[in-house]
């Protein structure tokens, strides 16, 4: 595990910081397997963009040390989410059974993770590094499929407050 995490960390300091999907431009959609709690199902964009904006993020792999604490940070944010009416989803290449106990322990049965194993939904978002991995981007998508914010950074810890304050800004200019 802890030459995986060296990899990881060795591909993310060499990778590139900006995401090519900017504000502005429609979201590509996509569904995916994915899990929450552990359980199973198919998650589709579209239906979840029908419920209120969605946080997109990827994630480099399930149970590294920077995605733990990123895990954690959303899970502890869902409320905050709920409340400005947004969902959030994780993606990354894992496995869905390594998911499924990612779901469960790291993102404490908050929030939905889906696999990208074929690696289609990072490549559409442009959030594909080497060998695989997810870079570490988040996205606000706007219920009609806008993306109102992106943000990528080998740092995981403003992810959240970042996505936080795009939602609270889109929130009083969609008032």
């Amino acid at each position: 595990m802890r030459v995986v995490a060296a990899l990881i960390a060795a591909m993310l300091f060499a990778a590139p910081t900006l995401a090519a999907l900017k504000t502005g431009v429609m979201a590509p959609e996509f569904t995916a397997r994915a899990t929450l709690g552990g359980k199973e199902f198919t998650y589709s964009l579209a239906d979840a963009l029908k419920k209120g904006p969605v946080v997109l993020y990827f994630y480099p792999a399930a149970f590294t040390p920077g995605c733990t604490a990123e895990a954690h940070d959303f899970a502890e944010a869902t409320d905050k989410f709920a409340a400005l009416g947004a969902s959030v989803i994780g993606v990354s290449s894992d496995d869905i059974e390594t998911l499924n106990k990612f779901s469960v322990s790291e993102c404490r049965s908050k929030f939905p993770v889906a696999a990208d194993a074929d690696k289609d939904i990072m490549r559409a978002y442009d959030a594909a590094l080497a060998f695989g991995y997810a870079n570490r981007t988040s996205y606000v998508i706007a219920p009609n499929g806008e993306i109102i914010y992106e943000y990528t950074a080998l740092d995981h810890s403003q992810h959240v407050e970042n996505t936080l304050a795009a939602l609270e800004k889109w929130k009083k200019g969609a008032k």
